[in-house]
């Protein structure tokens, strides 16, 4: 079984030269470029976090077959026919499923890599549940919060809605209101090139996903 090594400089310059080749015949000629490059890394990668995140006994898991993403975009319904994803995308989560809800998640991209956790693009339900442990149980997110400050992180507000959601209205003076306008509940760190090319970089994941538990297990209680 590979060890993992870091990522060479090879990886993210692949993906640079893909953004500017969106043909399927330079894809081909360059194929074992990404397969040795980014994929074969990244499995190893995932292989090794999960390990050591078992260690830890952080309920996280993931394999190399079930927790890449495809380098194929999906354009079926995108303006965008542009067929090749520019970064390299793995998910670890409780049962190595990629749409289990809670998530750590690893993202390469030559334009700012970074790691992240949490829940991203909920099912309504289960966002319409997050939101009512936040309205109701504001101490116990005010305390997540406060733990996610304390180690540098906060909640990506990239797709907050403008207005409370329909139904929450009355915890407009609430200290958690902001919160309830969020579609997703997720923090994330970026990864310096540097840190990229170390073996410590499973190290580096690990404790992050330690940092990011409680928002977790937070996510999971309100979801049970």
């Amino acid at each position: 079984m590979t060890t993992f090594t870091g990522f060479r400089p090879a990886a993210t310059a692949f993906f640079t030269d893909l953004a500017a080749n969106q043909e399927r015949a330079w894809f081909n000629d360059n194929k074992h470029i990404y397969e040795t490059e980014v994929k074969a890394p990244m499995a190893a990668l995932i292989t090794d976090l999960a390990e050591e995140l078992a260690r830890r006994k952080i309920p996280l898991t993931g394999d190399p077959a079930k927790s890449l993403f495809r380098i194929h975009r999906d354009v079926r319904f995108s303006r965008d026919k542009a067929p090749y994803k520019t970064h390299a995308g793995a998910v670890l989560t409780r049962d190595g499923r990629k749409n289990t809800p809670g998530l750590l998640y690893i993202h390469l991209d030559p334009t700012g890599s970074f790691i992240a956790a949490g829940f991203y693009h909920a099912e309504p339900p289960q966002l319409a549940r997050m939101r009512d442990a936040i309205a109701y149980g504001v101490e116990d997110f005010l305390a997540l919060e406060k733990h996610l400050d304390k180690n540098g992180l906060e909640f990506d507000r990239d797709e907050s809605l403008a207005r409370l959601p329909r139904g929450y209205d009355a915890f407009a003076d609430s200290p958690a209101a902001y919160a309830l306008k969020l579609r997703n509940l997720v923090v994330h760190r970026q990864i310096k090139p540097a840190a990229l090319r170390k073996p410590s970089l499973v190290t580096d994941i690990a404790d992050f996903a330690a940092t990011t538990l409680k928002l977790l297990e937070w996510g999971w209680d309100a979801l049970e």
